[in-house]
């Protein structure tokens, strides 16, 4: 999952450039072009593609072992008191606390100035993420029902990739209309909000009620300072890294903390017209993400095999066959249903530049489920065979989901062309 960068709205003013008002600058000579490449959906999602293919070709060479002593490569100063820390679980609770940092700043945007700030204009995308959310997990409890220990996996089909599923849409939809990738944004970041809620309710273990109370009182200081215009980043750098450890120690997935932090970041203008805390924070954070964080979880995380056997031991899981189901399937009628059951009974309004077969492409899409999925597949379950079978079934789904959005899309791309000719 890298992420786009946020569409902030233009406003009627002149603003200093963001590399102004910030105190370091990239030393190499061609650092601005590399960073702003990686602000480019297309391009994160394609540096993250490139590092699941990395990881499922090492994976399946006669050095595979390799890669899994990498995996398990163990990074666990004393001095933090954090236990058995790997490579890999540093990648999905340390650098996946900032793509979900960049997700909170996304949300409280689109609170203040996009989709989600009119409700009847955001009922359509809502509704349909909510439904996108239920009817996935409903058929994986269908699929999977008598399988041992289905009930873990439930939530594994209800996260939709934005950043994969953006890249798809710009690669694939050259006449994409602004109405449309909105409305999968919004779709995608309220489903974001929906799996951190379910990672926080249902996959927290234990719970240490002073380790938790310290983090949440950081994250009030830090919404705190920002409400009092304290701009700062000697100041919130600290605070959000003892947040992020303190809800770490207390038992709480510290992606939450991150969506807490993102959410909490001002979007309020400064009286100079600089750039806004939020727009610094994601314009920094953006290429980190998109060029490390996120390549690098992807990387540890999607190498597995894929032999004839393996496969075919995909195919006989009841689990993993639940996660394709619910992703593929799931995933599209949820989206799709709920966006025409909210306008047939005049929740929400279809726009007038949208269609509904282009509204079934972005359902299709949203069976790209690959980082989340994989997080939290993860998190349900710790037996190795049984999450190499959930994680090969994410990158299944997440390819025929792709596949068949890319079909929709090109035909609708050819008749938008012979409208306008």
């Amino acid at each position: 999952m890298p992420r786009p960068s946020i569409r902030f709205r233009p406003r009627k003013r002149t603003r200093r450039p963001v590399a102004a008002v910030w105190p370091f600058r990239p030393t190499a000579r061609y650092g601005g072009q590399v960073a702003h490449a990686l602000r480019l959906e297309t391009v994160g999602g394609i540096i993250m593609l490139l590092a699941a293919v990395a990881a499922l070709i090492w994976a399946n060479t006669p050095w595979a072992d390799a890669y899994h002593d990498l995996q398990k490569f163990e990074i666990s100063p004393s001095w933090l008191h954090i236990g058995h820390m790997d490579l890999a679980h540093w990648a999905s609770g340390g650098l996946l606390a900032v793509f979900f940092y960049l997700a909170g700043l996304e949300l409280r945007e689109e609170l203040t100035h996009g989709e989600l700030r009119n409700p009847r204009d955001a009922a359509l995308p809502v509704l349909a993420a909510a439904a996108g959310v239920i009817l996935p997990a409903l058929i994986f409890l269908l699929v999977s029902a008598g399988a041992p220990g289905a009930s873990q996996g439930w939530a594994i089909p209800t996260a939709t990739d934005i950043a994969f599923a953006l890249a798809v849409l710009a690669v694939t939809f050259s006449a994409c209309p602004a109405p449309l990738r909105a409305f999968l944004l919004t779709l995608a970041v309220v489903d974001d909000l929906i799996a951190i809620a379910i990672i926080a309710l249902f996959y927290t273990s234990t719970l240490s009620w002073g380790w938790l109370g310290l983090g949440v009182a950081l994250i009030a200081v830090y919404g705190f300072l920002q409400s009092r215009g304290v701009r700062s980043p000697w100041v919130y750098v600290p605070l959000a890294v003892l947040a992020w450890y303190f809800v770490f120690k207390s038992g709480v997935h510290a992606t939450v903390a991150g969506v807490a932090l993102g959410m909490l970041t001002s979007p309020r203008e400064a009286p100079d017209g600089r750039p806004t805390n939020a727009e610094r924070a994601d314009h920094f954070l953006r290429p980190f993400s998109a060029g490390f964080a996120v390549p690098v979880f992807a990387f540890l995380s999607a190498g597995v095999a894929l032999s004839a056997s393996a496969l075919g031991d995909v195919f006989t899981d009841r689990i993993a066959l639940g996660v394709i189901a619910g992703l593929v399937v799931g995933k599209f009628v949820g989206v799709f249903g709920g966006a025409w059951l909210a306008v047939r009974f005049g929740l929400a309004t279809l726009g007038a530049d949208l269609h509904w077969r282009e509204i079934a492409g972005v359902a299709m899409l949203a069976g790209v489920g690959f980082t989340v999925s994989l997080l939290i597949g993860g998190l349900a379950y710790t037996d190795p065979s049984q999450l190499e079978r959930v994680t090969t079934a994410v990158l299944i789904a997440s390819v025929l989901a792709s596949a068949a959005a890319t079909v929709v899309f090109r035909r609708r791309t050819r008749a938008r062309a012979q409208l306008s000719g």
